[in-house]
């Protein structure tokens, strides 16, 4: 029987999962949470019990403790369960973070529940797991100029409507910094200005729209 531990800060949301995970032959929903703290926590409970967890069902934006930080605190203990990222963002930004932070598998919560349960069997079983799509995704990333970390901080501001001396204040860098950011992420998404390099970088899903 494979333990899932469900983390969700939408009880709705939360129910309608246990009563999917119940319906799947071989998984259980071992305990619950409603933040990253909580489900650290319940895991911490769970073993001090004797108890096993299995597979980390983890949403991705939550409020409290999100997902990518839950994530990357859950992978510093020993032996960690594996985390599987069930959200319903999808954006380059949202699975590169989740996938570096250490999640074994990134779904998606308008899958199937035959991939989902897939995914958790999968994921219990010490397999990468990725939506439908996802792959090439990354492998796209991989094979086009990346944008660096600092980029992608900055692209995101630019996208909220930062000007150029907010940019620099918020990022603690000189504005002719930024200018030098600028012409870098224009380059590498083959456009000219602020406005289409927020279009692009929403188009590809590097940002969310």
């Amino acid at each position: 029987m494979i333990r899932v531990l469900l983390v969700d800060d939408h009880p709705v949301v939360r129910a309608g999962l246990r009563a999917m995970l119940a319906g799947f032959e071989g998984v259980e929903v071992a305990a619950e949470a409603s933040d990253g703290a909580a489900a650290l926590a319940e895991l911490g409970r769970a073993r001090a019990l004797g108890e096993t967890v299995d597979v980390v069902l983890m949403d991705l934006q939550m409020a409290g403790t999100d997902g990518v930080t839950a994530t990357a605190r859950l992978r510093e203990l020993g032996d960690p369960p594996p985390v599987l990222i069930l959200t319903t963002y999808d954006t380059d930004a949202d699975i590169r973070a989740a996938l570096d932070a250490g999640a074994a598998g990134y779904m998606l919560k308008d899958a199937p529940p035959e991939q989902i349960r897939r995914a958790v069997l999968d994921a219990a079983a010490g397999a990468r797991v990725l939506a439908p799509g996802v792959e090439a995704r990354i492998e796209r990333t991989r094979l086009e100029d990346a944008l660096s970390d600092r980029e992608l901080e900055l692209l995101a501001l630019l996208a909220g409507g930062a000007s150029n001396r907010q940019l620099a204040k918020a990022l603690f860098i000189s504005e002719a910094t930024v200018k030098t950011h600028l012409v870098h992420i224009y380059a590498k998404l083959g456009v000219d200005n602020r406005t289409a390099a927020i279009a692009e970088a929403r188009r590809r899903r590097i940002i969310r729209a």
